[in-house]
């Protein structure tokens, strides 16, 4: 097929519309789930195992690195949270217009990072 469309696979100069951010960042975040826990169930097994494991599961997520890894999969888990709210209104059909699509996005953005902020403070 000979086609006289001009391809541009350079990705750094591709502007993607908000909702197509929004849908990537939604398969981000289960990915970064999916792998997170494995990590909490190793602690939780950690900790289940006796109580030495306890204790030290206790002094592990006192680190700053335990911590942050910790928001990490919260962030992700309250991103993911908001955007599958908003798959579900969506199946509803309420808000499949682009417009409501691009306000969608835009709420998911915007619930999200307070969401995120709130467990930053709970955290630390």
């Amino acid at each position: 097929m000979n086609s006289q469309r001009p391809v541009n696979l350079d990705l750094r100069t591709i502007k993607l519309p908000i909702t197509a951010i929004s849908s990537i960042l939604h398969r981000i975040s289960g990915v970064i789930l999916f792998f997170g826990i494995a990590v909490l169930l190793y602690g939780l097994d950690k900790s289940l195992a006796s109580e030495q494991g306890f204790a030290e599961f206790k002094e592990c997520m006192t680190s700053p690195l335990a911590k942050f890894v910790v928001w990490v999969l919260l962030s992700g888990l309250m991103y993911h949270l908001t955007a599958g709210i908003r798959h579900l209104i969506m199946d509803l059909g309420i808000g499949e217009t682009l417009e409501g699509g691009k306000l969608g996005a835009k709420l998911v953005f915007i619930i999200s990072a307070v969401l995120i902020v709130l467990m930053g403070v709970w955290i630390w």
